[in-house]
């Protein structure tokens, strides 16, 4: 049997977290899921999943309902309190209408009834992630900047605002949708300058500097936005 840690292969950059304690359907569905190329982190309570979001950043969660102790339910209520927004996916014997209302007050996006098919199940994490990454997350702490996007501001740790122009806003978006994944400089370009406009990429490593001098980035910062030597840019997350 594998253990529960994450491929050393990443083959889409996407981090997703299952919460299952049924072990032959939480391998069963690790495995499943690493095959398709993501990189899985599987735990069997809700102890377990709490800590685990407290130390890295899931772009995905898949959740079963009914766990020992803490249920799905409360789960999902207390990653929804921490203002967490990635969206969750939860698994469920129960498909009563007042069941289903409940998950979705907690907090979830999705919902699908076990038995499952797998390709379903696989349709339905690629519509969640594919969704997700279409906006950017509300809200991301990085140390003591707040990027907030649906205000479309960057503050201090003193809550003073950061000038950022329009497009240094998006690039800094758009870096922290994808974050962990290299970015070629064109695929950068067609994001944030978009597709119908012919603009030299080297004017992307411009406003990345531009980016890291105004969030005044040093090397004890807890991002990083490195360049990847032929290709573009990445940006990592310190956990």
């Amino acid at each position: 049997m594998r253990d529960d840690r994450a491929p050393a292969h990443m083959a889409h950059g996407v981090d997703i977290l299952i919460v299952e304690d049924d072990e032959n359907l939480r391998v069963g569905l690790r495995d499943n899921l690493e095959d398709e190329g993501y990189r899985v982190r599987a735990v069997a309570t809700a102890e377990e999943a709490l800590d685990a979001v407290a130390r890295q950043r899931f772009a995905l969660l898949v959740l079963d309902i009914m766990l020992p102790g803490i249920s799905g339910y409360s789960l999902c209520e207390q990653l929804r309190a921490q203002g967490l927004r990635m969206p969750i996916l939860m698994l469920t014997a129960r498909t009563l209408e007042d069941d289903l209302v409940r998950g979705f007050d907690a907090g979830a996006d999705d919902y699908l009834a076990k038995p499952y098919r797998l390709r379903e199940l696989l349709a339905r994490v690629r519509a969640l992630l594919k969704r997700h990454s279409a906006r950017p997350e509300e809200r991301v702490r990085l140390g003591e900047l707040t990027v907030d996007m649906a205000a479309r501001r960057v503050t201090d740790g003193a809550g003073k605002e950061i000038p950022l122009t329009r497009t240094e806003l998006d690039l800094l978006g758009f870096l922290l949708r994808r974050h962990s994944t290299a970015l070629r400089r064109q695929e950068i370009l067609d994001e944030v300058w978009g597709k119908d406009l012919a603009v030299d990429p080297r004017t992307v490593d411009n406003f990345v500097s531009s980016l890291k001098r105004k969030l005044r980035w040093t090397p004890s910062s807890p991002f990083r936005i490195v360049t990847v030597r032929g290709v573009g840019y990445r940006m990592e997350l310190k956990e």
